[in-house]
């Protein structure tokens, strides 16, 4: 499984997120992809302040915090 971050490199937020994430990689095994919005007009324009957004295919899983509760849901839903 993937999970995607969408991430801006300025945003502490984002590295935040991105930093509570790697124990659960280790945990579950899902590989995550970040993707910069900035580099992308089309992610700039769909997410722009909502960054950082974890999202699984079109499913949100959550944005601005880790939802360590929504991700447990998730990661269980599907494994």
């Amino acid at each position: 499984m993937t999970l995607t971050l969408y991430f801006r490199e300025y945003c502490s937020l984002c590295h935040q997120m991105l930093a509570e994430l790697k124990p659960w990689q280790e945990r579950y095994g899902f590989a995550l992809t970040v993707l910069d919005v900035d580099a992308d007009p089309e992610l700039e324009q769909r997410f722009n302040e909502w960054v950082p957004v974890l999202m699984d295919g079109g499913t949100e899983i959550c944005h601005y915090h880790l939802d360590a509760a929504r991700l447990a849901a998730h990661l269980g839903e599907i494994g």
